[in-house]
């Protein structure tokens, strides 16, 4: 969660450029935050929470290694004050990890026999006409090479 807004905080040059944008992840994560979750199950109650997350980190992400339409300064300034993941932007410029969802997908000690979770298994590997769905952040699949 970004840190709250104070006006001795001194924004990089280039923040209006991203502000609007960030403001509005910041509307959409309180709207999940709030929304109730009688009738999900445990782990659904957090899985739009993540999107949002994901989405803000790919948002910052994109600014700067994509369209590098930010500084580097403000880079590290959104890194700094949580607006996004560093370490799921660490594995984002690795190859075979260009579109990760979460990191805790990635953890081995969080599924059986010590593999990776059900999203990172390339499609073609998988049924034909079966939905695969992660039980930590709701994923359909975020392997590389789908």
């Amino acid at each position: 969660m970004p840190k709250v807004k104070t006006s001795k905080t001194k924004y990089p040059e280039g923040w209006d450029l991203i502000e609007p944008t960030l403001n509005d992840f910041a509307a959409k994560m309180k709207d999940a935050e709030n929304e109730p979750h009688e009738g999900k199950r445990v782990a659904e109650g957090v899985w739009q929470i993540l999107r949002i997350h994901h989405q803000r980190s790919r948002y910052v992400y994109e600014m700067f290694y994509k369209k590098k339409e930010i500084s580097r300064e403000l880079y590290d300034f959104c890194l700094r004050e949580d607006y996004a993941d560093p370490n799921l932007i660490a594995k984002w410029k690795k190859s075979g990890y260009e579109k990760l969802c979460c990191i805790r997908c990635m953890q081995t000690k969080d599924h059986n026999f010590g593999s990776t979770c059900i999203c990172r298994v390339p499609k073609k590997h998988l049924e034909s006409g079966k939905v695969i769905e992660c039980i930590h952040c709701g994923c359909h699949g975020c392997a590389s090479c789908d």
